[in-house]
């Protein structure tokens, strides 16, 4: 690796903290979102159109950039494979969890998606082994996980518990997705193009399904609360959310994006407790402090800034 290519997967300016701190705020209010979606639509619709709306939005701008989508069977292949590990599946699963936990608490389980990732990595690639810092790492990131799913049992009831462990399914097949999704650049298939494809292939794929099971016109009003909801999931969470990781990701490295997975249940928390009046138990708080910390091991920046402090101080 060069000089270059460090400072670049290591530091960040002004613009790409920016980047960085709105990307955890848009991916932070897909909770919220999904909190009010499904109160009045089932999560098949909710899926559908937050896929759907999503590939319209960044198929414009595919257009608008004058790039075109892939027309090789191997390139869609893979973008259907990516559309189910990547979209329909952990979309599935977090929006029917929500049916039944606070968007707080789903939010903090899926911060174990780089936990999942590194597992996965450790086992399908090259370069990507597990470390004793990344070991130490993982298993405080799974006590966090642990001491949010121990109790909920005996404590919420099995539905709530059944529900976490949807989330954590997510998380995992987000995190499989993510070491698959490498196959994406073998192809030499541009950024933009893989996740325009990726949605249109996930709106392919659930649209006869949502269309025999999910009934919109039955299950909820089109109020202006509802529809904004669908749409900022859509829009925002999704389609904008999706243009800014790609820039943060040519610009910082995929390293820096592990803070953006911290920072999100920053927002989801805030806003279910301020605006959909949802609980936050202390053990989730602690279980999202040891999902941190862990995170933080995994990454290492922070150790090495702390110890930075302590060499300092001492000379």
């Amino acid at each position: 690796m060069s000089k270059e290519d460090s400072i670049i997967r290591l530091e960040m300016g002004v613009a790409e903290w920016s980047l960085l701190l709105g990307l955890s705020v848009l991916w932070g209010l897909t909770y919220f979102f999904n909190g009010i979606a499904v109160t009045a639509y089932s999560p098949l619709f909710v899926v559908l159109v937050r896929v759907g709306l999503a590939a319209l939005v960044l198929l414009c701008a595919l257009l608008l950039l004058g790039k075109s989508l892939p027309i090789s069977i191997a390139a869609w292949r893979l973008l259907f494979i990516m559309a189910l590990l990547n979209n329909l599946v952990p979309f599935s699963l977090v929006v029917s969890s929500q049916t039944y936990i606070a968007s707080g608490v789903a939010s903090i389980l899926n911060a174990s998606t780089p936990l999942f990732a590194m597992v996965v990595a450790h086992f399908y690639t090259a370069d990507e082994k597990l470390t004793i810092n990344r070991t130490v790492g993982l298993l405080v990131g799974f006590a966090g996980v642990g001491t949010m799913l121990g109790l909920s049992m005996s404590q919420e009831g099995g539905v709530s518990f059944f529900a976490k462990i949807a989330v954590v399914c997510g998380a995992i097949s987000f995190a499989i997705a993510g070491v698959f999704g490498r196959k994406i650049q073998e192809l030499k298939i541009d950024p933009l193009t893989a996740a325009t494809g990726q949605l249109m292939a996930s709106t392919i794929i659930i649209f006869p399904i949502a269309a025999l099971f999910a009934r919109p016109w039955v299950e909820g009003e089109l109020s202006i609360e509802n529809v904004s909801a669908l749409v900022g999931l859509a829009v925002l969470s999704t389609a904008v959310a999706y243009i800014m990781y790609l820039k943060l990701l040519a610009s910082s490295g995929a390293v820096n994006l592990l803070i953006v997975t911290i920072l999100c249940p920053a927002t989801s928390v805030i806003l279910g407790y301020s605006l959909l009046e949802e609980v936050i138990l202390l053990r989730h708080i602690s279980g999202m402090s040891l999902i941190a910390i862990g995170l933080a091991i995994l990454d290492g920046r922070p150790i090495r800034f702390l110890r930075d402090i302590v060499v300092r101080s001492l000379i």
